[in-house]
């Protein structure tokens, strides 16, 4: 029973990732989900005791995938580090080619509930995006930048700024700017 219950929480979390993502958190209700889903949505309020928490699920669950994304696309990248972060960006501008690219689902669902500024869904797009300036403040460091932690933040600004700017312009040349930015940027930095 256990396994069924897990595998209907689940397959209403890729429902909602689907939906959220695709069409926005606010657009979808959570009949569209349910029907989705291939439940009811007694079944929807039997595992999520609402869409705030369900909303705040969907959040928490994409930040595993979109974390290990971004670390794959580094550690598929070949030479220093400068290298290695502007083909994170060559490989955003490549993923943002695809239609069904929507920008980052964590600031897009932070502006869209940036009304309610105490909602759970918030805090998990905050912690997912303060645990990735982690890593990159990581990362640099064991590659011997100095300043690792400012770094960090900055390459995170450029990030967001080029997926917020693909995502209004559709446009990846915003990327590809970012990677040289983010070039620039660790290249001054050298030890």
């Amino acid at each position: 029973m256990a396994r069924d219950a897990s595998g209907t929480r689940r397959r209403i979390l890729e429902a909602a990732d689907e939906l959220f993502y695709g069409e926005g958190i606010q657009s979808v209700g959570v009949d569209a989900i349910a029907e989705r889903a291939g439940v009811t949505k007694r079944t929807l309020y039997y595992h999520f005791r609402s869409k705030d928490a369900l909303i705040a699920a969907y959040i928490e669950a994409r930040d595993g995938p979109s974390f290990e994304r971004f670390r794959q696309w580094v550690d598929e990248s070949e030479g220093p580090i400068a290298q290695r972060i502007a083909g994170m960006f060559t490989k955003l501008a490549a993923r943002a080619r695809d239609p069904r690219w929507k920008g980052c689902g964590f600031a897009r669902a932070a502006a869209e509930l940036a009304g309610l500024p105490g909602h759970p869904a918030l805090r998990f797009a905050a912690r997912h995006k303060k645990r990735f300036e982690a890593w990159l403040a990581g990362l640099l460091r064991r590659s011997g930048v100095a300043n690792a932690d400012a770094l960090a933040r900055q390459l995170l600004v450029l990030l967001d700024g080029a997926m917020t700017h693909m995502l209004i312009h559709r446009d990846p040349s915003y990327a590809h700017a970012a990677g040289k930015a983010a070039v620039a940027l660790l290249e001054a930095n050298r030890r």
